[in-house]
């Protein structure tokens, strides 16, 4: 399917049209799983992450204004919906037991920081990032990690495409002593 058609696909979906709801979810899944895997690794996670972006597809479809691409704004919503798979098994394994010694390990970045495209350090930076400065990290991500162009990211955001490099600038400001620090 061409860009074009998937957009129409949204936009008739975003009108109630279900077949089209569900031939928009079938198109895009691809992507989406795509996204997921980039930011979790193992597969199973990234499926899960990748349900949860269908279901925030369909949900919130009404959101998407159809001022810029379909898959720009799905983008987003799966890089969101893997953020959010990540935090929360992250939580569950603080929450796990801790075992006989007393602590978890934790990974060191060093040594499984980079699989398939995915950085953990780069992970818990934008975790700390998002806490103290949240306007940054989308457009960091979008930018650093998915390589989207600039304009895309201002369409997408609806915000200047001087303020989305001036956030990007600042963001990776921001983040490098954080990778730097666990590193």
């Amino acid at each position: 399917m061409t860009p074009d058609d998937i957009d129409e696909l949204a936009r008739r979906a975003r009108a109630g049209d279900r077949d089209a709801l569900e031939q928009l979810l079938g198109a895009v899944r691809p992507r989406a799983l795509s996204v997921c895997r980039g930011v979790l690794p193992y597969l199973p996670d990234a499926e899960d992450a990748c349900q949860e972006a269908l279901l925030n597809v369909a949900n919130k479809l009404g959101s998407w204004n159809g001022h810029g691409r379909f898959t720009t704004w799905m983008h987003v919503v799966a890089l969101n919906s893997a953020r959010t798979t990540y935090r929360r098994m992250r939580n569950q394994a603080v929450a796990a037991d801790p075992g006989e010694h007393g602590a978890l390990d934790r990974p060191d970045p060093r040594t499984t920081s980079v699989i398939a495209g995915t950085r953990l350090d780069l992970l818990e930076a934008m975790e700390r990032l998002e806490r103290d400065h949240p306007q940054y990290v989308e457009p960091l991500l979008l930018r650093d990690v998915y390589e989207l162009p600039y304009e895309e990211i201002a369409t997408l955001l609806g915000v200047p495409l001087g303020t989305v490099k001036a956030n990007i600038h600042h963001g990776r400001r921001l983040a490098r002593p954080l990778l730097r620090e666990q590193s």
